[in-house]
């Protein structure tokens, strides 16, 4: 990997503005071993980093200039790019960054799902890149850290699907659980709908207020089928039911399996996690009778496991949280690219979590 001037590896970020490109910066502008030379809007261009994002105010990455996404620009400019754009407006860029010698992280959905049919249904459109979808390494460092350190392009997870499938991983690895059994409650801040002006996200709509949506039709659903089925080893059907928080940031998710054995002890479940997170520093197993809670993880790269087991019902009861926008999106999305760029994982990472 080729360097700047500064002896950093020169990033860019296509569409910086939007709370993943807000993280993103918030990210970079900190780490030690890479470098933001470019940021990119079409709606922002010509204003600066710090004018779309105030906090950046004072710092080098505040005073970069938000231009067009040029190819050519980036391509001279960067050695690896983060996609931070749409479902859909990704495919194509990606194809067009890579052919230019990029590396990619794509934040968008665009190459997370590896059957073109299953993602035209769930997305709406027809991908165009479908020969880029196999190349795709699905950028959970925990389970596929060696290929992302091959990888030209990452697919980073939804958010969703990363608290689901670091809670279900060890169970289904070690196949403890009936496969069948799966239940996914997952609750999420408003800040994983975007920052695009809706109704439903409005402050009134929000505030003092909770409620399901999306139920038996949210598009993180076959995302998460996919990568259960691949860790179990055939093919898995779920129920996921996504709820709406009255918070700006987090996910909590209560996981539900029935355990084949019904007289597995906990403290053996708790030894798979152990085993299967050992040298994981962004996976926290909690002490036993200790559940996780969204404040602790907030603006972090912590995903948190608490584990109950319902004696009376034979069933084993996860409870993982994690920041959707950090853990869940643009840190993690740091992490790949560490990661494709030898470095350690963690690299820049090192965010503790946010006081009350």
């Amino acid at each position: 990997m080729t360097v700047g001037k500064s002896g950093k590896i020169r990033v860019g970020l296509v569409g910086a503005t939007g709370y993943t490109g807000m993280e993103l910066a918030r990210i970079l502008v900190a780490h030690p071993f890479m470098s933001l030379e470019r940021a990119t809007s079409r709606k922002e261009n010509g204003r600066s980093l710090a004018e779309l994002h105030p906090f950046l105010l004072g710092t080098a990455a505040g005073k970069l200039p938000v231009t067009g996404a040029d190819p050519e620009d980036l391509a001279r400019s960067c050695d690896l790019v983060f996609l931070a754009l749409p479902h859909g407006a990704s495919m194509s860029v990606a194809a067009d960054m890579l052919r230019r010698g990029l590396r990619v992280v794509d934040l968008s959905a665009d190459f997370r799902l590896r059957d073109p049919k299953v993602y035209e249904v769930w997305y709406k459109t027809e991908h165009g890149e479908t020969g880029l979808l196999l190349e795709a390494v699905y950028g959970l460092p925990e389970l596929h850290g060696a290929e992302l350190g091959a990888a030209r392009l990452a697919a980073n997870p939804g958010c969703y699907p990363t608290g689901a499938v670091l809670g279900l991983y060890p169970v289904l690895k070690n196949a403890v659980v009936d496969e069948s059994s799966l239940i996914i409650d997952a609750k999420s801040g408003v800040s994983g709908a975007g920052r695009e002006a809706r109704v439903g996200s409005l402050f009134c709509e929000v505030s003092d207020n909770f409620k399901a949506y999306s139920l038996a039709a949210h598009r993180h659903t076959p995302e998460i089928e996919q990568e259960l089925s691949c860790i179990a080893g055939r093919p898995l059907t779920v129920s996921f039911s996504p709820h709406l928080l009255p918070v700006n940031r987090g996910i909590l998710s209560t996981l539900y399996a029935g355990l084949k054995d019904r007289n597995m002890p906990l403290r053996e479940i708790r030894s798979l996690y152990v085993e299967a997170y050992a040298g994981h520093e962004f996976v926290r197993l909690l002490p036993e009778g200790v559940l996780p809670d969204l404040r602790s993880v907030r603006g972090s790269m912590y995903c948190d496991i608490g584990l109950v087991k319902d004696e009376r019902a034979g069933r084993l009861i996860i409870v993982t949280c994690i920041d959707n926008l950090c853990r869940g999106a643009s840190g993690q999305a740091v992490a790949c690219a560490n990661l494709m760029c030898g470095l350690p994982p963690g690299a820049g990472l090192c965010l503790i979590p946010s006081a009350p």
